[in-house]
Protein backbone atom coordinates (compact mmCIF):
# COMPACT_ATOMS: atom_id res chain seq x y z
CA UNK A 1 0.00 0.00 0.00
CA UNK A 2 1.23 3.33 -0.88
CA UNK A 3 2.57 5.20 2.40
CA UNK A 4 2.11 8.92 2.38
CA UNK A 5 3.79 9.72 5.25
CA UNK A 6 7.33 8.97 3.45
CA UNK A 7 6.58 11.11 0.81
CA UNK A 8 8.93 14.31 -0.07
CA UNK A 9 7.91 17.29 1.59
CA UNK A 10 9.06 20.58 0.43
CA UNK A 11 8.56 23.34 2.58
CA UNK A 12 11.50 23.39 4.42
CA UNK A 13 10.12 23.04 7.88
CA UNK A 14 11.74 20.55 10.59
CA UNK A 15 8.82 19.75 13.13
CA UNK A 16 10.49 19.69 16.83
CA UNK A 17 7.70 16.85 17.86
CA UNK A 18 5.08 15.27 16.62
CA UNK A 19 2.91 12.10 18.04
CA UNK A 20 0.15 11.08 19.98
CA UNK A 21 -1.22 13.07 22.83
CA UNK A 22 -3.68 11.68 25.19
CA UNK A 23 -3.26 8.13 24.84
CA UNK A 24 -4.77 6.24 28.28
CA UNK A 25 -3.04 3.29 29.49
CA UNK A 26 -1.62 1.14 32.51
CA UNK A 27 1.07 2.68 33.89
CA UNK A 28 3.92 0.93 36.59
CA UNK A 29 4.54 3.34 39.47
CA UNK A 30 7.12 2.43 42.06
CA UNK A 31 6.51 2.99 45.84
CA UNK A 32 8.09 3.69 48.79
CA UNK A 33 8.36 1.23 51.03
CA UNK A 34 5.54 -0.80 49.56
CA UNK A 35 4.92 -2.76 45.87
CA UNK A 36 5.25 -1.63 42.67
CA UNK A 37 1.53 -0.87 41.24
CA UNK A 38 -0.27 -0.55 38.16
CA UNK A 39 -2.29 2.81 37.71
CA UNK A 40 -4.62 5.10 34.92
CA UNK A 41 -2.66 7.56 33.10
CA UNK A 42 -2.68 9.30 29.95
CA UNK A 43 0.89 9.62 27.55
CA UNK A 44 1.94 12.29 25.11
CA UNK A 45 4.69 11.21 23.17
CA UNK A 46 6.11 12.57 20.25
CA UNK A 47 9.63 12.99 17.75
CA UNK A 48 11.40 15.36 15.81
CA UNK A 49 10.45 15.02 11.90
CA UNK A 50 13.03 16.35 9.60
CA UNK A 51 11.47 18.25 7.02
CA UNK A 52 11.56 16.24 3.93
CA UNK A 53 9.46 13.95 5.67
CA UNK A 54 5.79 14.16 4.47
CA UNK A 55 4.44 12.97 8.23
CA UNK A 56 5.28 10.65 10.88
CA UNK A 57 3.99 6.75 11.54
CA UNK A 58 1.35 7.52 14.23
CA UNK A 59 0.29 3.81 15.09
CA UNK A 60 4.08 3.07 15.99
CA UNK A 61 3.72 5.06 18.65
CA UNK A 62 1.00 2.70 20.38
CA UNK A 63 2.76 -0.33 19.19
CA UNK A 64 5.79 0.60 21.44
CA UNK A 65 3.87 1.75 23.83
CA UNK A 66 2.04 -1.60 24.18
CA UNK A 67 4.93 -3.58 23.82
CA UNK A 68 6.69 -1.85 26.84
CA UNK A 69 3.37 -2.33 28.97
CA UNK A 70 3.19 -5.93 28.00
CA UNK A 71 6.71 -5.99 29.90
CA UNK A 72 5.03 -4.62 32.94
CA UNK A 73 8.44 -1.80 32.22
CA UNK A 74 5.86 1.40 30.94
CA UNK A 75 6.80 4.15 33.48
CA UNK A 76 10.16 1.89 35.80
CA UNK A 77 12.27 2.27 32.80
CA UNK A 78 10.98 5.52 30.83
CA UNK A 79 14.43 6.14 29.01
CA UNK A 80 14.50 2.06 27.78
CA UNK A 81 10.67 2.89 26.23
CA UNK A 82 12.05 6.23 24.88
CA UNK A 83 15.01 4.60 23.02
CA UNK A 84 12.93 2.18 21.72
CA UNK A 85 9.98 4.85 20.19
CA UNK A 86 13.20 6.86 18.84
CA UNK A 87 14.23 3.62 16.81
CA UNK A 88 10.90 2.69 15.97
CA UNK A 89 10.28 5.78 14.45
CA UNK A 90 14.21 6.37 13.12
CA UNK A 91 14.06 9.70 14.67
CA UNK A 92 17.11 11.54 16.68
CA UNK A 93 14.86 12.95 19.26
CA UNK A 94 12.07 12.24 21.13
CA UNK A 95 9.58 12.69 24.03
CA UNK A 96 7.40 10.68 26.34
CA UNK A 97 5.49 11.94 29.21
CA UNK A 98 2.79 10.16 31.65
CA UNK A 99 0.96 12.19 33.66
CA UNK A 100 -1.33 10.25 36.43
CA UNK A 101 -2.82 10.64 39.86
CA UNK A 102 -0.66 9.11 42.88
CA UNK A 103 -2.65 7.98 46.08
CA UNK A 104 -1.30 7.97 49.39
CA UNK A 105 -2.56 6.12 52.46
CA UNK A 106 -2.33 9.64 54.49
CA UNK A 107 -3.28 9.51 58.23
CA UNK A 108 -5.31 12.73 60.22
CA UNK A 109 -2.69 14.51 62.12
CA UNK A 110 -4.44 14.09 65.76
CA UNK A 111 -6.79 10.92 65.38
CA UNK A 112 -4.62 9.00 63.18
CA UNK A 113 -7.59 7.81 60.18
CA UNK A 114 -6.05 6.92 57.50
CA UNK A 115 -7.65 7.98 53.83
CA UNK A 116 -6.63 8.13 50.30
CA UNK A 117 -4.64 11.90 49.62
CA UNK A 118 -4.57 12.28 45.51
CA UNK A 119 -1.99 14.33 44.01
CA UNK A 120 -1.53 14.99 40.09
CA UNK A 121 2.27 13.41 38.95
CA UNK A 122 3.94 13.09 36.12
CA UNK A 123 7.09 11.71 34.59
CA UNK A 124 8.81 12.98 31.31
CA UNK A 125 12.02 11.96 29.58
CA UNK A 126 13.89 13.84 26.84
CA UNK A 127 16.07 11.95 24.51
CA UNK A 128 18.29 14.12 22.07
CA UNK A 129 20.58 13.59 19.52
CA UNK A 130 20.21 9.96 19.84
CA UNK A 131 23.25 7.45 18.44
CA UNK A 132 25.37 10.48 18.58
CA UNK A 133 28.26 10.83 20.85
CA UNK A 134 26.60 14.45 22.25
CA UNK A 135 23.47 11.73 23.19
CA UNK A 136 21.76 13.65 25.94
CA UNK A 137 18.48 11.99 28.05
CA UNK A 138 16.44 14.07 30.73
CA UNK A 139 14.23 12.90 32.99
CA UNK A 140 11.37 15.05 34.88
CA UNK A 141 9.49 14.25 38.15
CA UNK A 142 6.37 16.75 38.46
CA UNK A 143 3.86 17.01 41.49
CA UNK A 144 1.20 19.60 41.90
CA UNK A 145 0.77 19.42 46.46
CA UNK A 146 -2.73 20.69 47.50
CA UNK A 147 -2.00 22.92 51.05
CA UNK A 148 -3.29 25.33 52.93
CA UNK A 149 -1.90 29.10 53.49
CA UNK A 150 -2.79 31.39 56.09
CA UNK A 151 -2.11 34.97 55.51
CA UNK A 152 0.24 37.11 57.67
CA UNK A 153 -0.94 40.12 57.14
CA UNK A 154 -4.47 39.46 57.77
CA UNK A 155 -3.36 37.52 61.24
CA UNK A 156 -1.84 40.99 62.37
CA UNK A 157 -4.13 43.30 61.29
CA UNK A 158 -7.64 41.64 62.62
CA UNK A 159 -8.53 42.02 66.23
CA UNK A 160 -9.52 37.79 66.25
CA UNK A 161 -8.90 35.70 63.12
CA UNK A 162 -6.89 35.07 59.68
CA UNK A 163 -7.80 34.38 56.28
CA UNK A 164 -6.89 31.01 54.76
CA UNK A 165 -7.30 29.03 51.69
CA UNK A 166 -6.13 26.40 49.57
CA UNK A 167 -2.78 26.80 47.84
CA UNK A 168 -1.12 24.42 45.07
CA UNK A 169 2.41 24.14 44.83
CA UNK A 170 4.15 22.39 41.70
CA UNK A 171 7.03 21.25 41.80
CA UNK A 172 9.03 19.69 38.24
CA UNK A 173 12.51 18.29 39.34
CA UNK A 174 15.71 16.78 37.13
CA UNK A 175 18.24 14.08 38.59
CA UNK A 176 20.85 12.15 37.04
CA UNK A 177 19.37 8.74 36.26
CA UNK A 178 21.28 6.19 37.80
CA UNK A 179 19.49 8.29 41.64
CA UNK A 180 15.93 8.26 42.45
CA UNK A 181 13.48 10.47 44.37
CA UNK A 182 10.20 8.66 45.63
CA UNK A 183 7.04 10.66 45.11
CA UNK A 184 6.17 10.36 48.53
CA UNK A 185 9.56 12.07 50.08
CA UNK A 186 9.20 15.18 47.37
CA UNK A 187 5.36 15.48 48.14
CA UNK A 188 6.11 15.34 52.38
CA UNK A 189 8.79 18.01 51.70
CA UNK A 190 6.50 20.75 49.56
CA UNK A 191 3.98 20.08 52.70
CA UNK A 192 6.44 20.92 55.51
CA UNK A 193 6.60 24.34 53.81
CA UNK A 194 3.24 25.47 53.82
CA UNK A 195 0.70 27.01 56.42
CA UNK A 196 -0.58 23.46 56.78
CA UNK A 197 -0.91 20.15 55.00
CA UNK A 198 -4.10 19.24 53.44
CA UNK A 199 -6.18 15.81 54.42
CA UNK A 200 -8.73 13.93 53.14
CA UNK A 201 -10.49 12.82 56.26
CA UNK A 202 -10.56 15.16 59.63
CA UNK A 203 -12.41 14.24 62.91
CA UNK A 204 -12.81 17.32 65.51
CA UNK A 205 -9.87 16.70 66.66
CA UNK A 206 -7.99 16.80 63.55
CA UNK A 207 -9.87 19.83 62.70
CA UNK A 208 -9.29 21.92 65.71
CA UNK A 209 -5.12 20.84 65.25
CA UNK A 210 -5.14 21.89 61.72
CA UNK A 211 -6.79 25.05 62.13
CA UNK A 212 -4.60 26.07 65.15
CA UNK A 213 -1.40 24.61 63.31
CA UNK A 214 -1.59 27.18 60.46
CA UNK A 215 -3.01 30.16 62.85
CA UNK A 216 0.18 29.55 64.32
CA UNK A 217 2.13 29.29 61.05
CA UNK A 218 1.32 32.11 58.25
CA UNK A 219 2.41 32.19 55.55
CA UNK A 220 2.26 34.48 52.49
CA UNK A 221 2.48 32.82 48.74
CA UNK A 222 6.13 34.01 48.80
CA UNK A 223 7.02 32.56 51.85
CA UNK A 224 6.04 29.03 50.78
CA UNK A 225 7.81 29.24 47.70
CA UNK A 226 11.14 30.52 49.24
CA UNK A 227 10.51 27.30 51.52
CA UNK A 228 10.59 24.98 48.55
CA UNK A 229 13.30 26.81 46.64
CA UNK A 230 15.51 26.02 50.01
CA UNK A 231 14.15 22.39 50.55
CA UNK A 232 15.14 21.41 46.84
CA UNK A 233 18.48 23.16 46.99
CA UNK A 234 19.43 21.33 49.48
CA UNK A 235 18.97 18.39 47.93
CA UNK A 236 22.33 17.69 46.39
CA UNK A 237 20.35 14.76 44.37
CA UNK A 238 18.28 17.21 41.97
CA UNK A 239 19.94 19.27 39.39
CA UNK A 240 17.61 21.51 38.40
CA UNK A 241 13.96 22.25 39.22
CA UNK A 242 10.81 24.86 38.63
CA UNK A 243 8.49 25.69 41.73
CA UNK A 244 5.13 27.22 41.19
CA UNK A 245 2.95 28.57 44.02
CA UNK A 246 -0.58 29.62 43.66
CA UNK A 247 -2.70 30.58 46.22
CA UNK A 248 -6.63 30.89 45.29
CA UNK A 249 -7.50 33.92 47.62
CA UNK A 250 -10.23 33.56 49.99
CA UNK A 251 -11.07 37.17 49.94
CA UNK A 252 -10.16 38.22 46.39
CA UNK A 253 -10.89 37.25 42.95
CA UNK A 254 -8.11 36.60 42.16
CA UNK A 255 -5.01 34.50 43.03
CA UNK A 256 -1.62 35.51 44.67
CA UNK A 257 1.30 33.75 42.70
CA UNK A 258 5.25 33.15 42.68
CA UNK A 259 7.27 31.26 40.15
CA UNK A 260 11.24 30.31 40.72
CA UNK A 261 13.44 28.23 38.19
CA UNK A 262 17.10 27.03 39.00
CA UNK A 263 19.89 24.69 37.63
Amino acid sequence: MKDVQNQRDNRGVDIQKVGVKGVELPLTIQRKDAEDITIYSTATVGVSLPSHYKGTHMSRFIEVLNEWRDKHLLGLDIKGCLEAIVEKLNAKSGYLKFEFKYFIDKPSPVTKIKAPMCYDCSFEGVLDNYGDENEEYKFYLGVDVPVTTLCPCSKEISDYGAHNQRALVSVNITYPEDEHIWLEDLISDIESCASSPLYTILKREDEKFVTENAYNNPKFVEDVLRDVVLKLRDNEIIDSFEVECESIESIHNHSAWAYQMEG
